[in-house]
């Protein structure tokens, strides 16, 4: 049995990430935490064999995510990231479709009321697996959850 990847949009305030199954079908994690949050997480995860790699966004903060992560003793594989932001704000919609006054707007002019970093960690995943993944009910990691 492979064990879980992870996807990480790397950020200097704010990074995404999410946590699929082994089989690579579902997300079982997913949030926007603090680098340092992100970081912590990441090495639970590995210590705790619940990752087998980091997904890595090859944009503009991946570097020193990358050497952070190597240091840490994880394997890095970078994706690339180019378009993920807008095609995040369109996945949105698909994983929590609108309600209320949002669902009158024309997709192209629905912004998410929240950060999304998350869904372009999912994304990553996406690309790299070749498919789409479902959310598992209650995903959010939360700010303070390690």
């Amino acid at each position: 049995m492979k064990a879980p990847l992870a996807g990480l949009d790397p950020g200097r305030s704010k990074c995404g990430l999410a946590r699929c199954d082994a089989d690579g079908e579902r997300i079982l994690a997913a949030g926007v935490l603090s680098p340092e949050q992100c970081g912590e997480l990441l090495a639970s995860w590995w210590q705790e064999q619940r990752i087998e790699a980091v997904l890595l966004g090859d944009g503009t903060g991946s570097a020193p995510w990358r050497q952070r992560l190597l240091a840490l003793g994880l394997p890095v594989l970078l994706v690339p990231e180019a378009g993920t932001t807008l095609a995040a704000r369109n996945r949105y919609w698909e994983l929590e479709p609108a309600r209320g006054w949002r669902r009158l707007l024309p997709r192209g002019l629905r912004l998410p009321p929240r950060d999304v970093d998350d869904v372009v960690a999912q994304l990553l995943l996406e690309r790299h697996l070749g498919h789409p993944l479902t959310r598992a009910g209650s995903t959010w990691l939360a700010r303070a959850e390690q």
